[in-house]
């Protein structure tokens, strides 16, 4: 069985909650992140943001126009911001239970949480690789299969004698 800890991304960049909006959208945007765990000094997880909160936070264009001297909700410290009610899983869990539970909650990623410490971080992009990774070792099984199943297709048809020019 596959855990968690097979797919994961161990070690997760990760903010504390001092850090504001801005610091995650950086992270995010160097990174190709969407997802930051928060952690405190002792890498115990606080909570998550994700780049959707990062996005709704941002100042549109228009409100900037109309109040150019308004504070920019970026600098939101994380700890006023993070999603706290965050699901996590142990990096021993089995890899298909954390994607059915990240389905069933329609989550796009799971903290792995050992011994109340962060560890790693499993995301739907993880599961896109895995499937396209089992996409291509079927790609691979195909062609041999076709070409025995043709073998085989030529044998039954008997006694034909076929000759190359």
């Amino acid at each position: 069985m596959f855990t968690v800890a097979d797919m994961m991304t161990p070690k997760p960049h990760t903010l504390s909650r001092n850090d504001t909006l801005l610091d995650a959208k950086e992270m995010m945007q160097t990174l190709s992140i969407r997802h930051i765990p928060i952690t405190d000094h002792n890498h115990h997880l606080l909570g998550l943001i994700s780049q959707r909160d990062v996005l709704a936070a941002q100042d549109s264009n228009l409100k900037s126009v109309i109040a150019p001297h308004s504070h920019s909700p970026l600098e939101v410290l994380l700890e006023h911001c993070m999603n706290r009610d965050v699901f996590s899983v142990d990096s021993h869990a089995g890899l298909k239970e954390a994607a059915l539970y990240m389905q069933k909650h329609q989550i796009g990623c799971l903290p792995v949480v050992d011994n109340q410490q962060l560890v790693g971080i499993i995301t739907n992009s993880d599961f896109v690789a895995i499937a396209v990774t089992l996409l291509e070792m079927q790609d691979e099984i195909d062609p041999l299969e076709q070409e025995q199943d043709r073998l085989d297709d030529l044998s039954d048809i008997g006694d034909i004698n076929i000759e190359r020019d």
